[in-house]
């Protein structure tokens, strides 16, 4: 065979494998298109964290159920400048609006009311000093203005990534997505009723979490991480614990004494 019927064999053997391959794709059932991603972060909540719930006093009961001697400071990293604060704290102030800061509210026995405030605020109300937190996510976060330093702050909140936390026990699923909440703008407030301070630089991170029992009990974890540093010398960590109620008939909001 001459040098040019080779070649046009070669070439016709090219052209029906590319045929054959062509076909074959063609019988292979298309991949279904991805999954579109929740419009807004009220879809896209990984659990739903509305309804009431009452405070669980699991830890720290001493300085959360009454109102803790003044200078006591246990457990709280306080710098130089936060005792000399704490140590000036008058007593006939107890009751004051600066215990129920954004920093320092969940740590106060108190029932929550959390509900929706359109498709991307969480509005957290509690009937202990009658304070309302918003939680922005984006794009309301990114919208919204600050505005002038208050007792609540300005919460920008994000559903974490899923498995943010790393994968489970012995390679197990990751573990479910929390809430993620960053707050600034804050007015200076009291992490205790006695005084004991954090300031208007204070930047608090909190982590909110569900979980279901068997039983049918449903708790939800708020962990806080409390960076400040005027009055603190490193992150004051702790996590409160709330049981959900089946209405809200024992949420009777009380303020707190503005001075």
């Amino acid at each position: 065979m001459s040098k040019q019927g080779s070649a046009l064999t070669c070439l016709m053997a090219l052209a029906t494998a590319a045929l054959a391959a062509a076909s074959l794709a063609a019988q292979q059932p298309a991949a279904p298109a991805p999954a579109a991603s929740p419009s807004t972060p009220r879809a896209a909540a990984p659990h739903d964290l509305t309804g009431y719930w009452v405070s669980m006093v699991t830890e720290d009961w001493r300085w959360r159920m009454v109102t803790p001697p003044k200078g006591d400071y246990i457990s709280i990293p306080l710098s130089d400048e936060g005792r000399k604060v704490a140590f000036a704290w008058d007593p006939k102030t107890d009751g004051s609006c600066k215990a129920y800061g954004a920093a320092g509210l969940l740590h106060i026995p108190t029932r929550l009311n959390i509900s929706w405030q359109g498709d991307d605020v969480l509005k957290v109300e509690s009937d202990a000093g009658q304070q309302t937190r918003l939680l922005r996510f984006a794009p309301k976060a990114t919208s919204a203005a600050p505005g002038a330093r208050s007792l609540q702050g300005f919460s920008v909140a994000e559903w974490e990534p899923l498995g943010a936390g790393g994968a489970g026990r012995a390679g197990g699923p990751p573990p479910p997505r929390s809430l993620k909440v960053v707050t600034t703008n804050l007015l200076e407030g009291w992490l205790r009723k006695n005084g004991v301070p954090y300031s208007d630089q204070t930047t608090l991170l909190e982590h909110w979490d569900r979980v279901a029992f068997p039983n049918g009990d449903v708790w939800l974890t708020v962990s806080q991480y409390v960076s400040d540093p005027k009055y603190l010398t490193g992150d004051y960590t702790t996590s409160m614990h709330f049981k959900r109620e089946p209405d809200g008939s024992k949420f009777k909001p009380a303020p707190c004494r503005e001075m």
